[in-house]
């Protein structure tokens, strides 16, 4: 068949088809005579395109046509094969001709792991842990799994095999894990046993037990070989962002695929996990079992102020208060200097960061976004102080020892703090502390609720954070302190109130003995008297007197409530009281017992509060002098 040129040296499209199979069978020249070896016998091989069987049923499709020259004029066929179908044989030269017409290189046999090697190593402005999570996503799942194809074949259809693989393999780790679970258990039931033998048990019989539990630990060991972390659902999609950017850079760059075939997977959702704050029923829980409520936790303010006490004589004390109070990452903690920080003018600059690779700490710039500067309150420029003249203090004490860095944050002999050892040192103090389980990273979390929790903006916590859109810390932070939204913190019934007739037989009283501070925290116990009629009462305790009692006629528990929060809630406007919380326990009943009982916690708290009328609101900061010598005493105290 002939063959044009279009007008931009692109073949114009009319290809080729062809039957061939791979028959094997005497040769013939073109004049049709038999081929013979050396020793005149007929040479056999392959007949494919003379085979008198080509037909139907018998042979595949074939096509090839010209592409666009390559260098020096150079011929450029395209040629495929092995179609059942000739349908099918005409369609994908349709696509190849478009492709080619495109500029995309359908004549390469590069494969897909050349292709990634090649991008990575063409991205030079990468940051360093980004690069090093993208090579970690190259060589732990990429090369192993889509290496082998050469990169004009890839199709969907292949990533979607690579992430099926990924999956089968989570499920051989999670058995694994199960496994190792099995095998620790009992390796500590064999090491209780023979401890259990100490002191009465025969020679023989010690000598057994301790054998049991050695070859225990032993099964524990081999069992852990090979032990790996499943790949979660989030990891997938990182995955795939490191795959979709690779096949961007190689469609813009060079057109080197026909799609970005990463933007077509469908993966296994990602729920971001959102903090969920320590409440008293979680901390018990966490008491009684160990397991934590979720990923992300954070301190209530009174928990906060707990820990804060306990470290007070530690050496990073001031530390740990900048972490809760100022939301910074480790690694711009790590990497502050001293020159970056004004105590006089109360402000400190995040322009640096620590970043750790395989243990190897880098510095680097932080993201634009996290580039920003904090404003101190005067404890914690305070705190600042202090810690300078611990310093000092422990360079006069170490000498020639110690190690000048510049840095803010030290080791006592000046050697700059590791991001891992910060969080590990964090770590061990919680656990000192005996309170609920926090990680170092979501005091960055308690910081922005805190600031929230003080009516801070929330474009303010945004960029305290360094957050690059004011939508991630909404969505992160908006529902996590009951305290943030008082109306959400009372129960539906009570953001909704009822009207409900009540009549009150004993006018609600709350000795002072009920308040702890400015908070009151009160029962209204429900019960049916007879028929419709229920009596409501208020009571710290079931076995304490009353505080106050309504009755009403009712349909039931939910209208003992309604009143109940009517009642209290009356009772608050009354008096200037503040009805911060409504908590509702009747489902807490037996299914048979709640046609007769309720049951409604009720937290309010003195309003009383100085206000600023009269006052002259100052309008510039105390003299520095007077901060920096307070800042001084209060290092000498700590100091002594």
């Amino acid at each position: 068949m002939s063959q044009a040129t279009d007008q931009q040296g692109v073949g114009v499209f009319e290809p080729s088809y062809y039957r061939r199979c791979q028959c094997k069978g005497p040769l013939k020249d073109k004049e049709g005579n038999p081929v013979l070896d050396a020793d005149g016998k007929p040479k056999i091989g392959d007949i494919g395109l003379t085979c008198p069987k080509l037909g139907k049923g018998h042979g595949t499709w074939y096509f090839y046509f010209e592409a666009e020259r390559g260098e020096g004029n150079k011929r450029a066929r395209i040629r495929r094969g092995g179609f059942t179908k000739l349908d099918d044989a005409k369609k994908k030269a349709k696509e190849l001709y478009d492709a080619a017409t495109a500029g995309t290189d359908v004549l390469s046999d590069e494969t897909c792991g050349d292709f990634f090697l090649r991008w990575i190593k063409a991205k030079k402005s990468l940051a360093r842990t980004t690069r090093h999570g993208y090579e970690e996503h190259i060589n732990n799942y990429l090369l192993p799994h889509l290496g082998h194809i050469k990169r004009r074949d890839l199709k969907v259809r292949h990533l979607d095999k690579m992430y099926d693989a990924i999956e089968k393999e989570n499920a051989e780790r999670i058995l694994h894990r199960l496994r190792v679970d099995q095998l620790q258990q009992e390796r500590d039931a064999a090491h209780r046993a023979w401890v259990k033998t100490a002191g009465y048990a025969k020679k023989e019989e010690r000598r057994a037990a301790r054998r049991a539990f050695l070859d225990a630990n032993a099964a524990l060991r081999e069992g852990k070989k090979g032990l790996r972390k499943v790949t979660s659902a989030a990891t997938m999609h990182r995955i795939n962002d490191t795959l979709s950017s690779a096949l961007s850079w190689g469609i813009k760059r060079e057109q080197a695929f026909a799609k970005n075939w990463a933007q077509l997977v469908e993966l296994p959702p990602v729920t971001r996990p959102k903090p969920l704050v320590w409440t008293p029923e979680r901390i018990e829980h966490w008491k009684r079992t160990g397991e934590k409520p979720g990923p992300v936790m954070v301190w209530t303010p009174e928990l906060t102020g707990q820990f804060l006490d306990f470290v007070k004589d530690d050496w990073l004390y001031e530390l740990w208060h900048s972490f809760i109070f100022l939301g910074p990452r480790r690694g711009e903690m790590a990497a502050l200097p001293w020159t970056e920080v004004s105590t006089d003018a109360l402000w400190l600059r995040i322009s640096q960061q620590i970043v750790e690779v395989a243990y190897k700490l880098y510095g680097e710039a932080p993201k634009a976004d996290s580039v920003r500067t904090l404003s101190l309150s005067l404890e914690s420029g305070d705190n600042l102080v202090s810690f300078r003249a611990k310093q000092e203090q422990k360079r006069q004490e170490w000498g020639e020892a110690y190690v000048e860095t510049g840095r803010v944050w030290t080791h006592e002999n000046g050697e700059a703090l590791h991001p891992d050892w910060i969080s590990r040192r964090f770590t061990r103090l919680v656990e000192l502390s005996g309170l609920a389980p926090v990680r170092l990273h979501d005091l960055r979390h308690l910081a922005a609720t805190l600031s929230l929790l003080a009516g801070t903006d929330i474009k303010v916590v945004q960029e305290k954070l360094g957050h690059s859109s004011r939508q991630i810390t909404s969505d992160t932070y908006t529902s996590v302190l009951p305290e943030m939204m008082r109306a959400e913190a009372e129960s539906v019934m009570a953001v909704v109130p009822r009207e409900v007739p009540f009549e009150v037989r004993t006018p609600l009283t709350i000795p002072e003995r009920t308040w702890q501070g400015d908070i009151a925290v009160f029962f209204a116990h429900g019960a049916r008297q007879s028929g419709d009629t229920w009596a409501v009462g208020a009571q710290t305790q079931p076995d304490c007197d009353l505080l106050g009692m309504i009755t009403l006629a009712g349909r039931g528990q939910d209208d003992a409530a309604n009143a109940a929060v009517k009642w209290i809630r009356d009772h608050c406007t009354a008096h200037d009281l503040e009805l911060v919380r409504v908590e509702n326990f009747n489902d807490r009943y037996p299914e048979e017992q709640r046609a007769d009982f309720s049951l409604t916690r009720f937290t309010i708290a003195r309003s009383e509060s100085p206000g600023v009328d009269g006052w002259a609101l100052p309008t510039g900061l105390p003299p520095a002098a007077s901060r920096t010598a307070r800042g001084a005493s209060k290092g000498r105290r700590k100091a002594a």
